[in-house]
């Protein structure tokens, strides 16, 4: 275990640093936005329609909803993944990462949000 948290190590001077893996990073952030987008839709979203709705549908839309943003998110995953072992530790591809780590997020939180503000206004 040791031999293969240190091959992921770079020494700068006394203190030894972990590099980060861009790729990895963005695919757990990904990961983990589905998620919470998909708990948020059920809490919410649906939540919201069955007001309206006394069926089926609102669990229909949910499938539909989780099915649309899956290549939203592997949009995101993809433009990291393709990163060579020398790119992925690149520090210089910081700001990059929190650009897309940044839209992943209010795309994975806001959308729900938004679509049950839509959905309480249809229904209301």
């Amino acid at each position: 275990m040791n031999k293969a948290l240190r091959e992921n190590d770079i020494v700068s001077g006394p203190i030894t640093e972990r590099r980060r893996d861009w790729r990895k990073a963005m695919s757990d952030n990904v990961a983990l936005a589905l998620l919470v987008y998909t708990g948020l839709q059920i809490f919410m979203t649906v939540g919201a329609m069955k007001q309206g709705v006394s069926s089926i549908v609102p669990y229909l839309a949910l499938v539909i909803l989780v099915a649309g943003i899956i290549p939203a998110c592997r949009w995101f995953e993809r433009r990291w993944s393709d990163l060579s072992d020398d790119e992925a530790a690149d520090l210089a591809l910081k700001p990059a990462f929190r650009r897309d780590q940044i839209m992943l997020w209010v795309l994975a939180i806001g959308l729900p949000v938004v679509l049950t503000l839509i959905f309480k206004l249809i229904f209301s």
